[in-house]
């Protein structure tokens, strides 16, 4: 028989997948490692363990004990794991800006959560991580892994996470990019692989409102770069231990807004339902590869979390649009406003000789605004419904007189592949409507209607 003894042995060798339409026009194969396969849906199942299996070789954790961490929902989700399979309580604390979603499911797992305020200093007692170290010496038999210091962080990526990457790449990997918080995962993973090939390209993905792209480049902790972010999990406003910046080379940040829009695109374009820092970690890493990298390059990038923690959040369509995260359109072009029209291609015209009493008969049965004017297979003019009015009523006369009395220019010929911003750029209260040819050369007409339709129905 094929069985696990505990959860705990299902943790590792989770997949490399390939990056097929989010990383469009970027070089190099991306591929990203999907660390959600892990039991806890995290990567921080890996460091968890670690640390509390070597605190019991320490005897730092004892039978019966309870652990006490500061954290941001993923490591205390590894760490009650660890806890159920080994007979430990579990005591968390989470900064207010953390995901309901997350909180939610450590109380599911038997935790007990402590909510703390996000917007203060460090090492002010209400800070969740003050309130973690004041419990941990008040409570007797507990353990305070304190991951942002703790070695084994960073030694359960050296041991498991660089070993696979380097193992499904076949040792062919040129890059690799991380969300860089406690920077265990960064900088264990970087510190294998570069062992095993120097020329292996690190880049740290950090946030607005974060310290580290600075204090990397310059080697300054700057106060003026730490304000209130919301994306979870990357990013810090301390120096924690586990972040060695010998083996991060390049820091890219990204704001809280193309995080996560590029975490919604992975989910739809990609199937991969991932967390908000997953999406800043793509972004980031796609944003350096496109300048820095060749066809012949292979990145991996680690995604670090699943979408069940953020169906509150990045998620949920409101959310968003309260904090002005919308989604910058991706316009149709011609050809595709083409295919969906309700004419299915008919083009109405009317011949210049004909009268205009001919031509408004025809605009209202057929319940149109413009009409182009022909001369044989030649566009001469156009008419425009509201122009014809003002005309009628100056002119009583107007409906016996012929159509190229009264018609205006044609209506212009556009590219078949202009998009639709393009479109309505062109189109304006005195020139209603533009002309393409479709596919098969054959004129057809767009509106403004028709452009309004389009842009609503997304």
């Amino acid at each position: 028989m094929r069985y696990y003894n505990s959860i705990i042995e299902t943790i590792g060798d989770t997949p490399l997948v390939k990056l097929n339409k989010v990383n469009k026009g970027v070089p190099g194969t991306i591929l990203v490692k999907v660390e959600y396969f892990n039991p806890g849906n995290s990567m921080k199942d890996r460091m968890a363990i670690k640390m509390i299996e070597d605190a019991e070789k320490r005897g730092d954790l004892k039978p019966g004990g309870t652990i006490i961490e500061g954290t941001s929902g993923n490591t205390g989700m590894g760490l009650a794991l660890g806890a159920i399979a080994k007979g430990y309580k579990c005591i968390f604390t989470l900064a207010d800006k953390q995901s309901p979603e997350k909180m939610d499911i450590l109380r599911a797992v038997g935790a007990e959560v402590i909510v703390c305020p996000t917007n203060v200093e460090p090492d002010d007692p209400r800070s969740y991580y003050s309130i973690a170290s004041k419990l941990n010496k008040e409570i007797e038999n507990s353990y305070y892994p304190n991951q942002y210091d703790n070695e084994s962080n960073a030694q359960a990526h050296y041991e498991t996470t660089g070993p696979e990457i380097w193992r499904d790449t076949e040792g062919k990997i040129t890059h690799w990019a991380a969300g860089v918080g406690t920077g265990g995962s960064m900088c264990g993973t970087s510190k294998y692989l570069k062992e095993q090939n120097p020329a292996v390209v690190s880049v740290g993905i950090d946030t607005y409102g974060s310290v580290f792209k600075k204090y990397k480049e310059t080697g300054v902790f700057d106060e003026k770069e730490i304000y209130p972010y919301l994306t979870e999990g990357i990013g810090e406003d301390i120096l924690p231990k586990n972040v060695d910046f010998d083996m991060i080379d390049h820091f890219v940040k990204v704001t809280d807004k193309d995080g996560a829009i590029m975490t919604r695109r992975l989910a739809r374009e990609e199937g991969l339902f991932c967390g908000w820092s997953c999406g800043s970690a793509v972004a980031g890493a796609l944003e350096w590869a496109k300048e820095n990298m060749t066809d012949d390059d292979i990145m991996v990038i680690i995604l670090p979390d699943h979408g069940t923690r953020y169906l509150g959040k990045i998620y949920n369509d409101e959310w968003m649009k309260a904090r002005g995260f919308v989604e910058e359109r991706v316009f149709e072009t011609a050809a595709d406003l083409l295919a969906h029209q309700e004419d299915n291609g008919h083009l109405t015209t009317i011949d210049h000789t004909a009268t205009v009493g001919d031509a408004i008969r025809v605009m209202t049965s057929n319940s149109i605004s413009q009409l182009p004017v022909v001369d044989g297979d030649n566009f001469v003019g156009s008419l425009i419904d509201s122009k014809l009015l003002a005309q009628m009523i100056e002119d009583s006369e107007l409906q016996s007189k012929s159509v190229s009395d009264v018609m205006d220019k044609p209506f212009q010929f556009v590219p078949l592949d202009n998009t639709l911003d393009v479109l309505s750029s062109v189109i304006n209260k005195d020139n209603p409507a533009v002309m393409v040819r479709d596919e098969n050369r054959a004129p057809r007409i767009i509106t403004r209607h028709d452009i309004l339709r389009a842009m609503t129905s997304k």
